[in-house]
């Protein structure tokens, strides 16, 4: 008797032998492969992970509870800096009760936002452990980036009587420049001592360190556009018209890197499965994985009031820092070294305090995320839009930077992206990006103040 059924298993053989092929290719590409069908259930409309890692097992607000977990934070350097929330109250009332100790109202202020930031970057990541890995990476960097932001706000709505542009101007080359070689240095040193190399993704670093140069780029011409001329003005093209120009350059600049800023977005929305895939491995191989699990976690609510809590906290803060700077330049600090070093290290100690954990734990694909996307919101976003607000303020803000500090960016963003080119890191290559950084706060320390000499003013 001759079975029906037998003509059907070369068939299924086959089938298998193809999954087979398929799966070796897969195992063999460089760029890791999509396969959202085997992880069908952990998506609730192709954007919500039901078995989130930041499942907190608990809804609502619990006020004890979500004190204990603000308080524990991720790590033990982000628990050590919640221990300066008393800062938080003496700051603010000392700004009120003896508005005439200039110096005691910046100290306070300025140590004051670094647990404030350091609360908006832990609750920012537990709401972002409930989101995709990529969109919840792009809400971290978005919500460090409003203190940005805020000071960027206020610096520009105080520059009236005193002219805190070059202050802003400062600290949007310093804040790129403190995620390029403090930051990502100070990643590749503490992930290099517990290891001799540690390996990233080059899909990570390259889109990276590209979007990088392009902005260095665009925040480049302004200033070399003053610089080449600013030696060949005359009677029939003046200073005046000089500065105009670069001002429209500027302007013009802004707004088209804010279109590559867009672009930039929808590309990290549309590549989110070759990126999340890449974080979604990095976050197995976290060596404190179960810890991680066992953590107790924010609700979704609680993860909201404490953004809420720490950005009401964090303006607060700004505001009060940028009314005493003034006072503090007159005393003889720069302003370009308050804006290349100053402000940029307390806006971003936070983002760096996490960056830095994640290296520890070998995850440094998402230690890449938290340096380098801050650096390009900073330079995509944030700077133009400082200058649109300033164009609608009428003040002359504009991305004509002091030729010095620019060149450095750029050349940092060199030297970064060749340390990133061969996808490993070391513990001296950290250590070398952040000399660099201490070469570069001494000689901003000893540069001259914007009224005694400056190559971007008349």
């Amino acid at each position: 008797m001759v079975s029906i059924e037998s003509p059907a298993a070369p068939q299924a053989s086959g089938e298998n032998i193809g999954a087979s092929q398929e799966k070796d290719a897969n195992k063999s590409s460089i760029l890791p492969t999509h396969e959202r069908k085997t992880h069908s259930d952990r998506y609730v409309l192709g954007l919500f992970r039901v078995d989130s890692a930041g499942e907190s097992g608990r809804t609502g607000i619990h006020p004890l509870h979500f004190l204990r977990v603000c308080f524990r934070s991720v790590c033990t350097a982000s628990m050590v800096v919640n221990v300066l929330w008393p800062f938080v109250p003496a700051a603010i009332v000392m700004h009120f009760a003896r508005p005439d100790l200039h110096v005691w109202i910046f100290s306070l202020n300025y140590i004051a936002m670094v647990p404030s930031a350091n609360l908006l970057g832990f609750a920012g990541g537990e709401l972002a452990k409930k989101l995709p890995k990529v969109l919840g990476v792009l809400l971290e960097t978005t919500l460090s980036a409003v203190v940005e932001i805020v000071l960027f706000m206020v610096l520009l709505h105080n520059s009236g009587q005193q002219n805190l542009i070059p202050v802003i101007q400062a600290a949007i080359l310093g804040s790129i420049l403190a995620n390029l070689l403090l930051c990502l240095g100070t990643c590749f040193f503490f992930g290099g001592l517990r290891r001799n190399e540690q390996v990233f993704h080059e899909a990570v670093s390259e889109v990276g360190t590209g979007l990088l140069l392009v902005a260095g780029f665009g925040l480049l011409i302004p200033s070399a556009f003053y610089t080449a001329l600013k030696g060949s003005v005359n009677t029939k093209f003046t200073l005046a018209q000089l500065d105009q120009s670069a001002l429209t350059i500027s302007r013009a600049t802004a707004v088209i890197l804010l279109v590559a800023f867009v672009a930039y977005l929808v590309y990290n929305m549309q590549s989110h499965s070759i990126f999340n895939e890449i974080l979604e491995l990095d976050e197995a191989q976290n060596e404190d994985g179960d810890e991680e699990r066992q953590r107790a976690k924010l609700t979704f609510v609680e993860s909201i009031v404490a953004i809420v809590i720490s950005l009401t906290c964090v303006c607060m803060s700004a505001v009060f820092l940028v009314q005493e700077i003034e006072h503090i330049v007159a005393r003889g600090v720069s302003d370009n070294f308050m804006g290349l070093i100053l402000v940029p290290l307390v806006e971003k100690a936070a983002e760096h305090i996490t960056a830095v954990d994640e290296a520890w734990d070998n995850q440094m694909n998402f230690a890449l995320f938290h340096c380098l996307a801050p650096s390009i919101q900073t330079a995509l976003l944030n700077a133009p839009l400082a200058v649109i607000v300033g164009w609608g303020l009428d003040k002359d803000m504009s991305l004509n930077f002091e030729i010095f500090m620019v060149v450095l960016l750029v050349l940092s963003i060199l030297v970064v992206g060749n340390f990133l080119r061969d996808g490993k890191s070391n513990y001296l290559e950290g250590t070398l990006c952040v000399l660099v950084y201490v070469i570069i706060a001494v000689t901003s320390w000893y540069y001259p103040g914007v009224e005694d000499a400056a190559t971007n003013q008349a």
